[in-house]
């Protein structure tokens, strides 16, 4: 009879297999805890974090059935150990496969600690797990989380000069601006709110504060998706600004012109009928002026040119496809001075009535807006102002040519009211134009350019034209600080007028 040695390396093997059997068997007949439930769950929890990855995969998850077993078996465990002490598996020893002797002597169900280290995970598929990546936060650092909203506050100090001819006459100040800008947007699963501000400072490098030019401009958009088909928008905005030696309405021989707060609020629904679209819009406006202060220190009221106006418009437009939608509208307005006469006697209270037809487009990113024409005619309550209509050019575009460059334009026409006493008002068209070059990862270049046309009805000033061009340059020292210089001109002809404006300025932009 041949009797045959078993080896180590044998006895190694068979007990190898037989704990792979014993560890299946064992995971099949015991129950998933609600633990390693819910990391198996594809759908994570509604507030958008994933499970706490040491906890899905630890491999002692002290629960009650683990701490149980444990306490069952380690009696049991640490005799069959000792008694394969001499054996020549180094396994035994260390405990990490249960013993031969241990595992022939026991009826099935085997009573063994799956809850001992392995040194190789039985389940392949739970590796993936421990390597899964955690949420990331988006790409830009810049921000500021508060709550639900992200805020984006930036501070530009900066020190500029201007030299302004004007009439025969040169008048050049120094001064310091600074600027604060911040864009607060909110991160709501629906509906959403962005509110962007921006305020300017400037003082002069002397004992005079005369050509100080102050501004400050908030705007706020609140969305409601009421449904697949239906958003509506509240707005609200409020800006100052002074009124620029030039304008047709400026006080003559004034050293600081008057000041104008402007307060603005809204409400518009847009609908979708299919491949027709419909919009109502309703705007409130409120205009009140300051004082202006004139060379020899006199003070002048501007109280009779506060007023408040109403707006009304409706939209219908036609998907003719994705890119394309045509429209039609009509609008109409009532304006209210707070005095029903101003200084000279005219009672400038007005009812406007609008008409256009345009179209919307949407390229994707390469070009996107919309354009429009139409008819406005203003009607004043005097009978002594006449009536100022004209044709309305209105539109806005955004296109982008290559990667890293964009270039915005936009028209406008406006019917502006007058002070001058017999003068009802004029029409205002303005086309503005700006680009942006990315020329390196860290240095933009920029050009902006404006052209401003008021035409003065017949038997009233010359019309006039202003023209603004400006260049700069922003480079990105890091993610917080920036290094920015800007160079404008500005001139202003027609109607008597000739201002000639040149501006220039380096500062630090420091963001977060």
């Amino acid at each position: 009879m041949k009797i045959t040695t078993m080896t180590g390396g044998t006895r190694q093997r068979r007990r190898a297999a037989l704990g792979l059997l014993l560890a299946c068997s064992a995971l099949v007949s015991s129950p998933v805890s609600p633990a390693m439930a819910q990391t198996r769950s594809p759908f994570p929890p509604q507030n958008g974090s994933l499970p706490s990855v040491a906890n899905a995969t630890s491999p002692t998850s002290n629960t009650a059935s683990n701490t149980a077993l444990r306490g069952s078996t380690s009696a049991q465990t640490t005799t069959n150990t000792a008694e394969d002490q001499n054996q020549d598996d180094p396994n035994v020893a260390t405990g990490t496969t249960p013993g031969r002797n241990q595992t022939a002597n026991q009826e099935p169900p085997y009573e063994e600690d799956l809850n001992q280290p392995r040194e190789e995970p039985l389940d392949r598929g739970a590796e993936p797990v421990e390597t899964q990546e955690q949420p990331r936060e988006p790409g830009d650092p810049t921000g500021i989380r508060m709550g639900s909203f992200l805020l984006r506050p930036s501070i530009n100090q900066s020190i500029d000069t201007e030299t302004r001819r004007s009439s025969g006459t040169k008048i050049r100040r120094d001064y310091l601006s600074t600027t604060i800008r911040g864009t607060l947007t909110s991160d709501w699963s629906r509906h959403s709110l962005t509110v962007t501000g921006e305020g300017t400072l400037e003082r002069n490098l002397g004992s005079s504060s005369q050509g100080e030019q102050p501004e400050a401009n908030i705007n706020a958009d609140l969305r409601l998706d009421l449904s697949n088909d239906t958003v509506a928008h509240i707005t609200g905005g409020y800006r100052f600004s002074r009124e620029d030696d030039y304008d047709p309405n400026a006080l003559g021989g004034a050293s600081t012109q008057p000041g104008v707060h402007e307060f603005t609020g809204g409400a518009s629904v847009q609908r979708d009928f299919g491949k027709i679209r419909g919009t109502a819009a309703l705007d409130l406006s409120r205009a009140a002026y300051t004082d202006a202060k004139l060379s020899d220190g006199t003070i002048v009221s501007s109280k009779d040119r506060n007023r408040t106006g109403i707006d009304g418009r409706l939209r219908l437009g036609y998907e003719l496809s994705p890119a394309l939608v045509p429209y039609v509208e009509v609008a109409t307005g009532h304006t209210f001075y707070d005095l029903r006469r101003d200084n000279s006697g005219y009672a400038r209270s007005s009812q406007s009535y609008a008409a256009r037809t345009g179209v919307e487009f949407d390229l994707g990113e390469k070009l996107r807006g919309e354009i429009g024409t139409g008819y406005e005619i203003v009607d004043y309550e005097d009978d002594r102002l006449k009536s100022v209509g004209a044709v309305t050019f209105n539109g806005t575009a955004t296109w982008s040519p290559q990667r890293g460059t964009n270039v915005d334009l936009g028209l406008r026409t406006t019917v502006q009211d007058s002070t001058t006493p017999g003068q009802s008002g004029w029409v205002e068209y303005q086309a503005t134009a700006a680009l942006t070059h990315e020329m390196r990862d860290n240095l933009i270049a920029r050009l902006t350019g404006s052209s401003t046309l008021r035409d003065f009805p017949s038997g009233g000033p010359s019309d006039e034209t202003v023209w603004i061009g400006g260049a700069g340059l922003t480079w990105a020292i890091n993610r917080y600080l920036d290094l920015t210089g800007d160079v404008e001109y500005e001139h202003a002809g027609g109607g008597g007028t000739n201002d000639k404006i040149v501006r220039a300025g380096v500062g630090l932009t420091l963001k977060r």
